[in-house]
């Protein structure tokens, strides 16, 4: 294993050049960690219209992709933020749009050619970045799950190609890249008769991109162990459970981290009063400023539940809206920032009007509130009918508010219990998802918030639980030795 190990992570979005969710999160913090411990790793990601100061460099001439029947034209961008190198590939008729994925009438149409074309671009750009030549290229979601294909196939003869080997992570599988059969042209140089059938591409007479990212990388992740054991079941494997059981000795979990630079309340710029570890007085003040500014009253007694989320259905808040108006007869205070379809925005708007002064909702996302929600709330509610990883619940317990989650995914994984014979526990759980689940267990939080000296030794020890990214990338460096490794002895 050479000292220097060469890392390409693949994204169709990454912090901070573009984002729509947490995917983008995750790859822009793992390849910082990774660079601290000494590895060369670079980014790759299209190029969409910029939305910061980044100077960017071409690398090459302008090189021609195969797709369909023809050579389509790219250029191939570099550039840098937080240390790490990131490559982009320019494409304006495919990636110069306001959004990522699509519009307010739904995905893109043509997003099938658009990610096709990313991930033969990848590949078709590793000659041309200055005699750099990866080790191992980490794939993220369906929009890159071609690459291992491609790899595996087209270029599996090509010298500079046959040594590097493939990580595939599954960040949310119910997000596939699904799309008709007649798209099967854009992929050039692969055969229909191979490929598409029931042990390829092939997904109800549909083509199916991650199924390229399930069968051909050589190894394969999921953000949490959890998660990596629940897709293996009917319930949770969107119609892809026995594909994951017949890799289940290469499909591991590892944990999403967070980025303590940019989530602690002892150094966070966007919240009225910065507090360490037992700093409850200052902690007080966040509530009483985010209660300001949402036009809730502030109370001592009554404690102030925090949402941050999209409202989507994987997110369970149609179990919150069973049981709101009983919940709403305790003594608190609720505020929800997030957004989804224009019924649940109407369902919530409603309910806030029905609740005047004890629910504020705010339909948007805006990160400087989403700081003031973590430092100001007491609990911080998830009550998600599946969640991959969840980085809310690690964010929350950084900032001494306590998680209220249904045990699903990374949730179950980080979340334990509050026990209050033990004292053990970080947070409160439930199995069942179910309005009357959620109504019991919010009620335990509720009991304990009541008790000042058990809520207060819970809140010390959820501000010092250690989820950064450092232990999550030492698990991934594990994986890519382990994924090389293999690679070399199919050789």
């Amino acid at each position: 294993m050479p000292e220097e190990l060469k890392i390409l992570i693949v994204a169709s979005e990454a912090v901070p050049f573009a984002k729509t969710g947490g995917l983008a999160d995750v790859t822009g913090a793992l390849p910082k960690a990774l660079a601290h411990l000494g590895v060369d790793v670079r980014l790759i990601l299209p190029k969409y219209p910029s939305k910061g100061n980044f100077d960017l460099t071409g690398v090459n001439r302008r090189i021609k992709v195969p797709i369909s029947d023809r050579l389509e034209p790219v250029r191939v961008f570099s550039g840098a933020a937080n240390g790490v190198k990131a490559y982009f590939i320019e494409s304006d008729k495919y990636y110069d749009r306001p959004e990522l994925y699509g519009d307010t009438k739904g995905d893109y149409k043509d997003n099938a050619e658009r990610f096709t074309l990313f991930s033969r671009a990848v590949l078709e750009a590793l000659p041309h970045l200055h005699h750099w030549r990866p080790d191992i290229i980490h794939c993220n979601d369906w929009q890159s799950a071609l690459v291992p294909l491609f790899l595996k196939t087209v270029y599996q003869d090509n010298p500079f190609y046959s040594s590097i080997a493939t990580l595939f992570t599954i960040h949310n599988l119910a997000y596939q890249g699904v799309f008709g059969a007649d798209n099967f042209h854009l992929l050039t140089g692969l055969s229909k008769k191979e490929i598409f059938n029931i042990n390829g591409l092939e997904f109800y007479g549909k083509l199916n991109f991650i199924k390229g990212g399930l069968l051909y990388a050589d190894t394969l992740s999921t953000v949490s162990k959890k998660y990596a054991e629940e897709i293996q079941t009917e319930e949770y494997g969107c119609g892809l459970e026995g594909v994951l059981i017949s890799r289940r000795d290469e499909l591991y979990g590892v944990l999403n981290g967070i980025d303590y630079t940019d989530w602690d309340p002892a150094e966070d710029e966007f919240i009225s009063r910065k507090f360490k570890v037992g700093d409850f007085e200052d902690k007080e003040e966040d509530k009483k400023a985010l209660l300001a500014e949402v036009n809730l009253p502030y109370k001592k007694t009554a404690p102030l539940i925090g949402i941050v989320s999209r409202l989507a259905a994987q997110k369970g808040f149609d179990l919150l809206a069973e049981v709101i108006d009983e919940l709403m007869q305790e003594d608190l205070r609720i505020v929800l920032l997030g957004t989804g379809t224009e019924a649940d925005h109407k369902l919530f708007t409603e309910i806030s009007e029905r609740h005047k002064g004890k629910i504020a909702v705010l339909f948007k996302y805006d990160n400087a509130t989403a700081h003031k929600i973590y430092a100001g709330s007491d609990m911080f509610l998830m009550p998600s009918r599946y969640e991959p990883c969840g980085l809310g619940q690690m964010i929350s317990l950084k900032y001494g508010t306590i998680p209220v989650v249904r045990a699903t995914g990374g949730l179950a994984d980080t979340i334990c219990e509050f026990d209050h014979r033990g004292r053990r526990g970080n947070g409160f759980v439930f199995e069942d998802p179910s309005g009357a689940e959620l109504l019991s267990t919010i009620k335990r939080a509720l009991a304990a918030y009541r008790d000042k000296r058990i809520w207060k030794a819970m809140v010390k020890r959820a501000q010092s639980a250690d989820f950064s990214w450092d232990r999550s990338a030492k698990e991934y460096l594990k994986l890519y030795k382990y994924a090389i490794a293999k690679r070399k002895r199919k050789k």
